[in-house]
């Protein structure tokens, strides 16, 4: 710069005062500042404060006043006869920078005073709001940029985050399961008509028995648990869906009703160790669940006659009047032996023979030799049941005889007609118990318990084999490695049967060798037959061997029951 202010001086000697040069209107404004100085030191020293706005302001057009009036001089010095030209360019541009500069800052003011008081209506330039409108947009767009999470909230987005993964995960096996079954039930649907043919022979109308189904699975259980790890990778989906559409269609085979079961009562629930008890000193233990679904009919556990059988001949104690009976125990005893008859005079077979069953209920009802008359119409039906009632009652000179509709009534409390539950309700465990005869040692029961060396296994065993029949997951039977521990269970849901009764296949057996009151040994109860229970029991002579006792054996203390 000092080169070129002696260069200029050396070409143009002539030249005494440049800044004669100047515009007018540039050296009015500077003597304007010079006097405005004076003025904003008096405000600010008065106790004024700008705004960090304004007062960025001001030093810049200080800043620029002090540039223009330098290069003023500087140019009126240095500049030849074009200096008044340039001074004149360099005093425009000054002057437009100024005017965008007060702009901005009436817009700013604008945007200040609008936030503030919300309600004053501030007009501005067009020129200016285009100003402002664009410089809030900047100021929007850098915001995000200034937010910072805090390390509680990251952790608290990822535990969020993976919570959502888990929920959409588990939302996805759901609608697996639910295709599968889906599946399944289609399968067994398209199942039915030929199924037809498996259970109607020929033109004799032969039904395949449930012993031969249940046989058959059975056999197939143990086939396929010799089959080893294919079974626990895979084959086991295959035999629960081929399980579930063998018990579909047997369902619909035994029964041609289509009612659900409805819950018992817990005054109906509180009688079944009496119920038990009388069921098997008449021979027919496995009939438990139709007893209950007669009483839920007649009184729903309550009150004192509670089988409404004061009218049966079996009724010694109490007048044969609707109602006498006034001794609960004596009412279930007299129940079940009554219908222990019906159930002889019908020639039922098993729980699941629905037909002989339900014209063994509705005997129960009737009486009076209905039985023997429907046998000779071809056993029970609704419209029998109706044509039967009606005789009785214009015989009688009565208005109505009994329920025609007693079964269906009967039938929304029972759930044992179905021979997918009896598989999984006795059946399956027996089936599993079975398949691990001949086992040594017992390191694949009590391993899988959780142990590190042998112990004593027998009730390994049974856990093992509750476990493999979906009998724990349910919460029908207890995991349990001490035999003490199985008796408090079963006890406790009461569904213990005392020792000295006849048993149902499925069923725990708990043995007391000591007869000290505590149980020391634990098997599972194949069959009962001919006064004899046969047991299925790990840890016997440590090996998994079948076993047989007496009914009466005095060191057998109860059974465990899983429906």
């Amino acid at each position: 710069m000092r080169d070129i202010k002696e260069r200029v001086r050396d070409k143009n000697p002539k030249i005494r005062n440049p800044a004669a040069r100047l515009p007018k209107e540039l050296v009015r404004q500077t003597v304007l500042e010079a006097k405005e100085k004076p003025r904003e030191l008096h405000e600010k020293s008065s106790g004024q404060s700008d705004s960090p706005t304004q007062y960025g302001t001001e030093k810049i057009e200080s800043v620029q006043y002090r540039v223009a009036s330098v290069a003023g001089k500087t140019i009126g010095k240095t500049t030849y006869q074009g200096g008044k030209k340039l001074a004149g360019v360099t005093y425009r541009k000054i002057k437009e920078r100024k005017n965008r500069q007060e702009e901005v800052k009436v817009a700013e003011e604008a945007m200040e005073q609008g936030a503030e008081s919300g309600k004053k209506l501030i007009k501005l330039k067009p020129e200016q709001a285009a100003l402002a409108k664009e410089n809030g947009k900047r100021q929007v767009k850098a915001a995000p940029r200034v937010v910072k999470v805090s390390g509680l909230s990251q952790e608290k987005i990822k535990t969020q985050a993976s919570m959502q993964k888990q929920q959409m995960e588990k939302s996805l096996q759901a609608m697996q399961k639910a295709r599968a079954v889906q599946m399944a039930r289609k399968s067994a649907q398209a199942s039915t008509e030929s199924g037809k043919a498996v259970f109607q022979v020929t033109g004799k109308g032969s039904k395949l028995s449930v012993q031969g189904i249940t046989a058959a699975i059975q056999k197939g259980g143990v086939a396929l648990e010799k089959m080893g790890k294919w079974i626990a990778a895979g084959g086991g989906a295959f035999l629960l869906v081929f399980i579930l559409i063998v018990g579909i269609i047997a369902g619909a085979a035994f029964s041609s009703s289509s009612e659900s079961s409805e819950s018992l009562s817990e005054e109906v629930l509180a009688y079944t160790s009496v119920i038990q008890q009388y069921a098997s000193q008449y021979g027919i233990p496995e009939y438990v669940s139709a007893i209950q679904a007669i009483m839920m009919q007649e009184s729903g556990g309550r009150g004192t006659d509670l089988m409404q059988c004061s009218e049966s001949p079996y009724n010694t104690r109490f007048p044969h009047t609707p109602g006498s009976i006034t001794d609960p125990d004596y009412s279930i005893e007299v129940g079940v032996q009554t219908f222990a008859d019906c159930i002889s005079q019908a020639g039922c077979s098993s729980p699941q023979d629905m037909d002989k069953l339900k014209l063994a209920w509705q005997g129960y009802n009737y009486g009076n030799g209905y039985i023997g008359w429907a046998l000779q119409r071809g056993g029970y039906t609704e419209a029998n049941a109706l044509q039967f009632s009606q005789e009785q009652a214009a015989s009688h000179g009565w208005s109505s005889y009994g329920d025609p509709e007693y079964v269906p009534h009967v039938m929304r409390y029972y759930s044992g007609g179905s021979l997918f539950a009896d598989l999984f309700g006795n059946q399956q465990i027996v089936s599993v118990a079975m398949g691990q005869i001949g086992n040594s040692g017992g390191q694949k029961f009590w391993s899988w318990y959780g142990f590190d060396s042998h112990v004593e296994w027998c009730a390994c065993f049974v856990s093992w084999c509750a476990d493999q029949s979906g009998l724990i997951e349910s919460g029908k039977v207890p995991k349990f490695s001490l035999c003490s521990s199985g008796v408090t269970w079963f006890q406790g849901k009461n569904k213990w049967q005392s020792g000295g009764t006849t048993p149902s296949a499925g069923m725990i057996i708990f043995f007391d060798w000591d007869h000290d009151g505590t149980s020391d040994h634990v098997g599972i109860v194949e069959k009962c037959e001919g006064g004899r229970v046969y047991t299925i029991e790990g840890n016997s002579s440590d090996q998994v061997r079948q076993r047989n006792y007496e009914v009466d054996y005095g060191a057998i203390m109860g059974y465990g029951r899983s429906w």
